[in-house]
């Protein structure tokens, strides 16, 4: 079977944020941990949770599989702290927080276990979500996510901290000022996440070997996350399988930034997804 893994991120906020913006119909608030938790819910069969990049929102990262993986599954689509319409709150924010904002998000739905999956820094979390609450989680699909510094691509880090908000890729700018008018907001949402990441830490092997979860590691073959740091991560895992695809970060599922709007790789993956999760 196939094996990957990625990661990149683009960044959030320190600042409260208002959301402004009409929401899906499908979609939903609960307070969690103190937060406005913003969720959607579609399609029906065994709960699949989605987790978002950095810097993005349910539609930028999934909006091109969305639908297909809705028709074998419950898709539980949430918006992180600081994110699309979930607004910042005065805490820090970490991976370790938004694993426990899934995880009573999902016993308030009274959900006792899930698939999940998470793209980038979604996958980081899903990984913490594995760690802290190995009960919520039947499978994982991991997309991108980073456990060790030095599974970013070289020169990363050094280019995180001299990063500023012009450099945020139009697409995921555009898709915030969509559902919160207010720049502050934005500009919060990018101090939070570039601070994050430039303070990212190693999670320890230990940890990751005690995650009994089957998992699928997804990479692109040019991802910011190095090919060798995903096989070491499908290695560390007890039970995990790799994929490495053409192209780069997120390009595999069709995130907004890839750019080939009609390749049909991202069709391929939702197979490879469902073959993973519905056996």
């Amino acid at each position: 079977m196939l094996r990957t893994i990625i990661l990149f991120t683009i960044l959030l906020t320190m600042t409260p944020l208002t959301t402004n913006a009409q929401t899906s119909p499908a979609g939903h608030y609960a307070a969690v941990n103190g937060l406005k938790l913003y969720y959607e819910i579609h399609g029906t069969g065994m709960p699949l949770v989605l987790l978002h990049g950095g810097g993005s929102t349910i539609e930028t990262t999934y909006g091109r599989v969305l639908p297909s993986l809705a028709q074998h599954h419950k898709v539980i689509a949430i918006e992180l702290q600081a994110h699309g319409h979930t607004a910042d709150i005065d805490r820090p924010m970490t991976f370790e927080q938004d694993a426990d904002d899934v995880a009573e998000l999902l016993r308030q739905l009274k959900i006792s276990k899930t698939d999940i999956m998470g793209f980038s820094n979604g996958g980081t979390t899903a990984l913490q979500i594995g760690i802290r609450h190995p009960e919520l989680v039947n499978k994982l699909v991991l997309a991108s996510p980073l456990y060790r510094r030095d599974g970013m691509m070289p020169g990363f880090f050094e280019g995180m901290a001299q990063a500023t908000l012009a450099q945020m890729p139009a697409p995921l700018a555009d898709a915030y000022r969509k559902i919160n008018s207010d720049p502050k907001g934005l500009e919060a949402m990018f101090l939070r996440d570039s601070r994050r990441m430039i303070g990212f830490t190693d999670i320890p092997d230990t940890l990751i070997k005690g995650i009994q979860a089957p998992a699928l590691v997804i990479n692109g073959y040019g991802d910011v996350i190095t090919s060798e740091h995903v096989l070491l991560l499908t290695r560390t895992l007890p039970h995990a399988q790799l994929a490495i695809l053409p192209g780069g970060h997120g390009d595999y599922i069709g995130e907004i930034c890839a750019p080939d709007k009609n390749s049909k790789i991202p069709l391929l993956v939702v197979s490879m997804i469902d073959e993973f999760l519905l056996k």
